[in-house]
């Protein structure tokens, strides 16, 4: 099991826009790579899945213990030729002063090498002390090969090869020169999902062939293949009875979706029907309804014209068919959606006004705890649910009775003290959920969907 993990320095040297290309030019040489991403992030790995055609998955401490992330990571690596885990900010950048879910806490993990990201705008003889000090913090850390990013020019690189050689043990295996080709739009909540970009394949190609010419692939592909051997043993999976239809908008406007969360709801018993928000004008026939999260203010006015469908899901709702939304799903549900001086009437099920603002208003990672509102059976009493959340949004004009499916012991939601809209058979959240073996709301949600479509 080939593996390596590709992490920086400090956040916003560019190792997610390397880890594209590097999936992208791996690939293009006829290598099979399996990606994943450290921590919570949705629009990261659409563009890891969109350059490997592979599934990416997320590894995450915070909703996950250690022996399920390295089953995880077995499961969507064991076919691979290579695994390449990208990490989220620095490499020791984490929540606690032990760094126990940080970059290096994950490579160590998983007995992944680590490739570390350099930005070298504005530096030369400063890289070796950074390098000695990353290597020296954490021993149990092997950090196999450097790439240089940003880089000024051929002197520059000079440089920089020279002083590394002479001062570490650790070999350069890239340089990429500073290329205005390599950006990625970006938006509030990070880099443009890679769906909503109409070039993206073209441009995740060029991106490509420029990390490629700029890597030794063959030296990132020794350092994966020098990886400790990972002895985990994986569980037959089974194939479950379909026992309830599920629709999920996947769309332009609605992408937020954990593959894994998907699998989950298929294991459970659902069929699952994807369908476009934007262009569909009518639902597929379903027991149920996800709406997972996006950017919907960005395509409300096309969300907002497709009235025969908004119209079909309120009427559904009304009429209790269960419906799970997060985050831009719930956007979706409300009566509007106003930004700045932009106002676009919603689908309506949920009685309340979204506003967009310029700062996140939830922003993290978050727990939750069930108040006696939740609407799906309970599967095993959780004490707290982890989970995230990122919203640029909040909501005015709330019904004075509304129901709370959640109190928020860390984060916003929707009040800052309550999240999970309780409407008839729907819950809608702010929060993101992943489903694990100790919040396993997927077979949740699908035993309530099956519930409902009895009575």
């Amino acid at each position: 099991m080939a593996h390596l993990f590709i992490s920086a320095a400090h956040k916003s040297s560019g190792k997610t826009t390397l880890s594209i290309g590097l999936c992208a030019a791996l690939r293009a040489q006829g290598y099979l790579v399996s990606p994943f991403k450290k921590g919570p992030d949705y629009i990261d790995p659409l563009w890891l899945t969109l350059a490997s055609g592979q599934s990416c998955y997320n590894l995450d401490f915070w909703t996950m213990d250690p022996n399920e992330i390295q089953e995880v990571f077995a499961l969507h690596s064991i076919q691979s030729d290579v695994a390449l885990i990208e990490g989220n900010k620095g490499l020791y950048d984490g929540l606690d002063l032990e760094g126990s879910n940080s970059n290096a806490a994950l490579a160590k993990l998983l007995s992944a090498p680590v490739v570390l990201v350099i930005d070298a705008q504005g530096v030369t003889r400063g890289v070796a002390p950074l390098v000695l000090g990353y290597q020296a913090f954490d021993q149990e850390v092997r950090i196999a090969g450097i790439i240089l990013n940003k880089v000024g020019g051929a002197r520059h690189e000079d440089k920089l090869r020279k002083v590394l050689e002479r001062y570490t043990s650790v070999p350069v295996i890239g340089s990429v020169a500073k290329d205005p080709k390599l950006a990625i739009l970006e938006r509030h909540l990070g880099l443009m999902p890679s769906n909503e970009a109409s070039s993206a394949r073209m441009h995740v190609e060029e991106i490509g062939k420029i990390v490629g010419a700029q890597v030794d692939l063959k030296a990132l592909l020794d350092i994966a293949n020098n990886a400790p051997h990972l002895p985990f043993v994986l569980e037959p999976v089974s194939c479950p009875t379909v026992r309830v239809r599920i629709g999920i908008p996947r769309d332009a406007a609605f992408s937020f979706y954990y593959p894994d969360d998907i699998e989950a709801l298929r294991s459970a018993g659902a069929e699952i029907l994807f369908f476009d928000a934007l262009q569909d004008t009518h639902l597929p026939k379903i027991d149920g309804l996800f709406i997972g999260g996006g950017f919907p203010e960005v395509h409300m006015e096309a969300l907002s014209n497709n009235q025969s469908l908004w119209s079909e899901i309120r009427a559904a709702i009304e009429c209790g068919m269960p419906a799970y939304a997060e985050c831009g799903g719930l956007m979706y549900l409300s009566r509007c959606i106003r930004w700045g001086e932009r106002v676009q009437e919603m689908v309506g099920a949920i009685a309340a006004d979204v506003v967009m603002t310029e700062k996140p208003i939830g922003r993290g990672y978050i727990r939750l705890r069930e108040t006696s509102s939740h609407p799906w059976p309970v599967h095993n009493q959780m004490t707290e649910i982890p989970g995230h959340e990122f919203h640029y949004s909040h909501l005015e004009n709330l019904a004075p009775d509304l129901r709370f499916a959640y109190e928020i012991q860390r984060g916003a939601g929707v009040t800052g003290r309550h999240d999970g809209i309780v409407y008839r058979n729907l819950l809608a959240c702010y929060s993101h959920q992943r489903n694990t073996r100790q919040h396993p709301w997927a077979a949740r949600f699908v035993d309530f969907v099956a519930q409902e479509k009895i009575l």
